[in-house]
């Protein structure tokens, strides 16, 4: 039975409780955060939960069976038992499979007739849809899939983290901080627990501690999009635009973005006209060695008028959506970029 997150938190909500669940997608921090929410809406105010909860990894020989020979022992002074199994994975090409074919007729057994005292969590580092046992899994059990979060998700997750560790972050902060971490809800939990801490007496996490504690792993990530920019093609860049937008990004952090694009550009592109060594140009580039050929490449293609003219135009734009200058709300702001987008592809 295929379920979302939203499934899952609502199933939970009214504290009903499926007695075998699967979680597997790319995104693990939520995965292992689920786990943990399922086995503490198991337990009730009372109970004693370190008697009635076992963890098996499967990277350990027979813990399959184990774990499903404990799943049928009576609960101690709790009315359930909670089995969690970890390391569960069926690949695509099935090398280190940890649940293979020769386990399925103890799944098909178990799954035909769970215990009604017990709830078992598999933990799937990888479930291949189309292999018999990661089908088996996904369709006689409640199966949660957990995708990545897209930006407008991921914005949100940010802020309740901030929240929860207790400082205050301002949109230009937030923006500034998402800019810098790919869609990692583990790593963006760490940074904010690493920003909390040293946002101490005041806090408030400020740009200026961003920068120092912050390593910028997604900066030039949209770098697609510029390059589509500088090289003129317009429709390229309106299809990456789209797509960013579809999939929840923010107009105004993707000005954000955009801008620190064409500002790298117009750095690298002073540096070659002043006739800098390559090492020096590639210095200045801070992005990952398989992303700086296309940016040397895109600031070969372009001019240093051009660059300046390009960032006074996005300069401008974000002004516009922030002060609702040609209309305010997300048509208005999505229209003025799609806007500067035709603009910058046309320079």
């Amino acid at each position: 039975m295929a379920f979302t997150r939203e499934d899952l938190r609502n199933q939970l909500k009214r504290r009903e409780i499926a007695p075998v669940y699967v979680l597997f997608g790319p995104e693990t921090q939520l995965r292992d955060l689920a786990a943990g929410y399922i086995a503490d809406v198991c337990f009730g105010e009372g109970e004693v939960r370190d008697f009635n909860e076992t963890t098996f990894s499967l990277n350990n020989e027979d813990n399959l069976k184990h774990a499903l020979a404990a799943a049928w022992q009576l609960p101690m002074m709790a009315s359930r038992r909670v089995i969690r199994i970890t390391d569960v994975r069926i690949s695509a090409s099935g090398w280190r499979d940890t649940i293979i074919e020769d386990d399925e007729n103890v799944l098909t057994s178990y799954f035909a007739e769970p215990s009604p005292t017990s709830v078992v969590i598999f933990v799937a580092d990888e479930l291949n849809g189309v292999r018999k046992m990661g089908k088996l899994l996904r369709d006689k059990t409640t199966a949660v899939e957990f995708v990545s979060l897209n930006d407008r998700d991921f914005a949100d997750w940010a802020r309740r983290q901030a929240k929860d560790a207790g400082v205050e972050i301002d949109e230009v902060s937030l923006r500034q901080l998402l800019s810098r971490i790919g869609p990692d809800v583990r790593r963006l939990s760490n940074e904010i627990n690493k920003l909390a801490t040293a946002a101490s007496p005041d806090k408030v996490i400020t740009p200026e501690l961003i920068d120092a504690l912050v390593p910028n792993s997604r900066e030039l990530s949209n770098f697609d999009l510029t390059d589509h920019l500088i090289a003129g093609r317009k429709r390229q860049a309106l299809a990456s635009l789209r797509k960013m937008l579809d999939d929840g990004a923010e107009p105004v952090m993707l000005i954000g973005l955009i801008g620190a694009n064409y500002r790298q550009l117009l750095a690298v592109k002073d540096l070659m006209a002043r006739g800098a060594e390559r090492r020096d140009v590639t210095r200045a580039i801070k992005a990952p060695p398989q992303k700086q050929e296309s940016i040397l490449a895109a600031a070969r293609r372009t001019d240093l008028s051009k660059l300046s003219a390009a960032i006074k135009n996005v300069a401008k734009t974000d002004l516009a959506i922030k002060t609702s200058l040609g209309g305010g709300g997300p048509k208005a702001a999505q229209m003025q970029i799609e806007m500067l987008v035709c603009e910058l592809a046309l320079m």
